[in-house]
Formats: C-alpha cells, structure tokens, sequence
C-alpha cells in the first residue's frame, strides 16, 4: 500500500511538472518584451527594469526608440494558465549586448520561445534568431507592430531574417493581452507539431 501510495503521488508530481512549461520572450532592445509579459501575466509581474541613464544612452543604440526611458536588466517574470492542463511561465530576456550572458541562464529548461521583432529595426533581432537555431531550441517570431512602423508581410519577415519555412511569423500589439495570448497559443500548437512525429515534423 506504501509503494502504491508513492507511486501515486510520484504520478501526480509528474502530470504537474508537465503542465508547467517555461517559455522565453527574447528579441532585441526595445522591441516590447516587458510590455508582453506584463500584458499577459496573470499575477504581478516580477521586473527589473532600471532608468535609462545618460551612460547606458551612450552604449545603447535608440535609434528609433528615442523615448524609451527604461531597461530591462537581468528578467521579466509572468504566468499564464491556459487550461487546466497547461501552464506557461514567461521569461522576458534582457535585449542589450552587455546583458546577453543571461540569455543561457534562462534559457535552461524553456521548451520554446517567442522572438520579438520590430520592423523599423529588423537587424537587431539576428541575435536573438541566431541565438535559438544554435541551440536548437524552438522558437517563433512575433511581428510586434509599432505605430508608424514600415508594414511587411509575413513572407518578407521571414525572407529578412532568413527563417526556415517551418518557423511561424505573427503579427501582434504586445499591449494586448489577447493578442498576446495568440502569439503563444500559435508557439505552443508549432511545439507540438514539433513532437508528434505523426505529424511529419522533425
């Protein structure tokens, strides 16, 4: 009765641990990946955002997000419950240079991740693309869309930043919880797709 009594409660632990999976928000400085976590979240979201100093300015490129007064400096941290079965915790990356050391940090465990972009500054997302397919680490591209931002189709995203064909491109307003949620639930279905190899997807 005790085996059966902690092979039950080794089950259960397990069923849990399954429904929890850690997901990244990664992309380049400024593209709105605190903006999504803390959008989505369904508890307070944990930041370490800092002001934008005079010194940072010097070292960080704002060419086209002049405005931006704050920095992410080590993580966003969010949850989001899906259904009954599944769980998602979010990890905001830090976008600058300097920070990137932490990206291998969090990104141990993640079964996926979400690469935002800007299209006024594509360029800056390469890092973040390169980053994933080195690691082998799923991902998507979320197009998050800036007002007065240049408006390309999905097949000139993916051409710009040299996505292999299986890789979703989406398009969303990371202010908005449910166009948020989209952008996940579009991340999770490409994960499974990825498993399940009656679907023909390696």
């Amino acid at each position: 009765m005790e085996s059966e009594t902690v092979d039950q409660t080794s089950a259960g632990a397990s069923a849990q641990l399954a429904a929890s999976v850690k997901i990244l928000i990664a992309g380049g400085f400024g593209v709105g990946k605190t903006t999504m976590v803390s959008a989505i979240s369904e508890i307070a979201p944990l930041r370490t955002e800092e002001l934008i100093t005079e010194v940072s300015a010097g070292v960080d490129d704002l060419s086209g997000i002049e405005q931006k007064r704050t920095t992410t400096v080590a993580l966003d941290f969010g949850r989001i419950t899906i259904d009954q079965n599944l769980v998602l915790y979010l990890f905001g990356t830090p976008g600058q240079d300097r920070f990137w050391f932490l990206w291998e940090e969090l990104s141990r465990g993640a079964l996926g991740a979400v690469v935002l972009v800007d299209t006024r500054r594509l360029g800056d997302s390469f890092a973040a693309v390169d980053f994933f397919e080195g690691r082998g680490l799923s991902f998507e591209v979320g197009v998050n869309r800036f007002d007065g931002a240049p408006d390309y189709t999905a097949d000139e995203v993916r051409e710009a930043l040299d996505l292999d064909p299986h890789i979703p491109v989406v398009f969303c307003d990371a202010r908005s919880r449910e166009s948020s949620k989209d952008v996940l639930l579009t991340l999770v279905q490409h994960l499974i797709e990825r498993a399940d190899p009656a679907r023909g997807v390696r």
